[in-house]
C-alpha cells in the first residue's frame, strides 16, 4: 500500500520518496514496525486470549515447573502472524511474486495451527487436528509453491557474470543491487548445495534416463523435495515449540541468517562476487523476514521464561513452514538439514524413542527408551528414568536448556555460511 504511495511520489519527483525503493530502507521500517506491534498491540491480544480463557492444557510429566504453566495463555501465535503481515502489507511490494507465495503460505499454516490449537480447547484435551490433516494442508502448500515456482515466468535464476558487473556500475544503473539489464533470465532446477565447486546442483540431472523429458522430471524431483521439506520443518518447528524462548528464539536465528542469503543472492554485486545463485527479483525477500524477525523479537518479549503466553500450533507450524518456503524461493533447500538441524534433530529423537520402544516390547515383553523423555528439549529437563543415554545425570534448568539451544543455532548458522565456501 505505501510501497505504492511511494513510487506514485518517486514519479513526481517528491523529494525524499525514493528512499522507500530501497530494498534495506523498506527492511529496516518492517522490522521496527512488527516490533511495535508484536511488543504493543500483543500485550492486548495476551489479555484478550485471558479473557477468552483461552490457556494452555498441560500434562503432568514430572518437569519441574510444568504445572505452573496450567492456563497460560495459548494461541499466540496470532501476534506473529499479524504482526508478519501487517509490515508486509504496508511497505511490501504486493506485485512481487516471492511475497505474493510467502503471504500466502503465513496465512495458509496459521489457518491450520489455528484451527488445531481451537479444537484442542474446544475438547478441553491435547487431542487437536488429526495429524492426517495436518500432513495434508503441509503437503498441499508444497505442491502451490513447488507448481508455482515451476510455472511461473516471473521466478528465475540469472547467470551474470563480472563483465556484466563492470558495465551496468559504470552506468550508473545499480541500486541496491537490483538490475534488469545484466545476463538473461531462465528457469532452472538447480539448486545451491555445500561442498561442491560450482555450489550448484540441478535435480534434472536425477533423470537424465528419461531422455528429453528429463527437465520435466527434475521439477517432479524438485516439488517432492518441497513438499518434504515443508512438511518436515514446518512438524520439527511444532515439537521445538516445549520450553519458553526455544522456538522462538531458535528460529529468530535461522531467519537472520536466511535474510542475509536472501540479500545476497537478490543483489547482483554480492552474488557474483561471492559466487552464488543471483535470483533476480528475491531482494524483496528481505522485507518480509525482517517483519518475520521482528515479530519473533517482539514474541519473545512475553514468551521469555517465564512466559506469559503461548504461540501454540498456531504460531509453530507456521514459523516451520515459512522458514522451509523462504529457504525453497532462495533455493537453499538442501541447506536446510543443517541451518534447522535443532528442529530436525528434535523430530528424529522422537522417530527414535517410539521406535525403539516398540521394538523392545516385542522382543522383551518391556518397552525401553533411548532418551529419558522426547522430543529432546525434554530430556535434559528430566532425571531418574532408565534408559540407553543418562547424560546428563541431574535435571537441567529450563532457562539454561533454551539459553543453550540458541548457542547451538548460531554456530549452526555460521557453519551454513563456511560450507558455501568449502569446495
Amino acid at each position: 500500500m505505501l510501497y505504492s504511495l511511494f513510487e506514485y511520489l518517486q514519479a513526481g519527483n517528491v523529494p525524499g520518496a525514493r528512499l522507500m525503493g530501497y530494498i534495506t530502507v523498506r527492511s529496516v521500517v518492517a522490522l521496527l514496525l512488527s516490533l511495535f506491534i508484536a511488543t504493543v498491540i500483543g500485550r492486548r491480544i495476551i489479555d484478550r486470549l485471558q479473557l477468552m480463557q483461552v490457556g494452555e492444557l498441560v500434562r503432568n510429566l514430572g518437569l519441574e515447573g510444568q504445572m505452573k504453566k496450567t492456563g497460560t495463555p495459548t494461541m499466540g501465535g496470532i501476534i506473529i502472524i499479524i504482526s508478519i503481515v501487517v509490515p508486509c502489507l504496508l511497505i511490501g511490494d504486493l506485485t512481487n511474486i516471492y511475497m505474493i507465495l510467502l503471504l500466502i503460505s503465513t496465512i495458509w499454516l496459521g489457518v491450520i495451527g489455528f484451527l488445531d490449537d481451537y479444537l484442542k480447547i474446544k475438547r478441553h484435551n491435547k487431542d487437536g487436528m488429526k495429524g492426517k490433516f495436518k500432513i495434508f494442508g503441509q503437503v498441499g502448500l508444497g505442491l502451490l509453491v513447488g507448481l508455482t515456482m515451476c510455472f511461473s515466468p516471473e521466478i528465475t535464476q540469472r547467470q551474470v557474470s563480472a563483465s556484466h558487473i563492470s558495465a551496468i556500475e559504470a552506468a550508473g544503473d545499480i541500486v541496491d543491487g537490483t538490475i534488469d539489464t545484466a545476463g538473461q533470465n531462465v528457469k532452472s532446477t538447480q539448486t545451491t548445495i555445500p561442498f561442491v565447486k560450482n555450489n550448484n546442483f540441478d535435480y534434472a540431472s536425477l533423470t537424465r534416463w528419461m531422455g528429453e523429458y528429463a527437465q520435466t522430471g527434475g521439477w517432479i524431483v524438485f516439488i517432492l523435495v518441497v513438499i518434504v521439506a515443508v512438511a518436515a520443518t514446518s512438524n520439527g518447528a511444532n515439537l521445538t515449540d516445549g520450553l519458553d524462548g526455544l522456538c522462538a528464539g531458535t528460529s529468530a536465528i535461522i531467519c537472520a541468517a536466511l535474510a542475509i542469503m536472501a540479500y545476497l543472492g537478490g543483489n547482483v554485486i554480492y552474488s557474483t562476487y561471492l559466487d552464488i545463485m543471483y535470483i533476480p527479483g528475491s531482494g524483496e525477500l528481505v522485507v518480509f523476514m525482517s517483519a518475520f524477525i521482528g515479530a519473533l523479537i517482539g514474541f519473545l518479549w512475553y514468551n521469555a521464561f517465564p512466559a506469559q503466553v503461548f504461540m501454540g500450533d498456531t504460531g509453530s507450524l507456521t514459523i516451520g513452514g515459512i522458514i522451509a518456503v523462504f529457504a525453497i524461493l532462495i533455493h537453499k533447500e538442501l541447506l536446510i538439514p543443517l541451518l534447522c538441524a535443532i528442529f530436525f534433530i528434535e523430530d528424529i529423537s522422537v522417530m527414535v524413542q517410539v521406535a525403539y520402544f516398540k521394538y523392545t516390547k516385542r522382543r522383551y515383553g518391556e518397552g525401553r527408551r533411548v532418551f529419558k523423555m522426547t522430543p529432546l528439549h525434554h530430556h535434559f529437563q528430566k532425571e531418574g528414568i532408565d534408559c540407553l543415554i543418562k547424560s546428563p545425570a541431574r535435571a537441567i534448568p529450563e532457562s539454561k536448556i533454551v539459553t543453550r539451544f540458541w548457542i547451538i543455532g548460531i554456530f549452526l548458522a555460521l557453519l551454513t555460511f563456511i560450507t558455501l565456501k568449502i569446495r
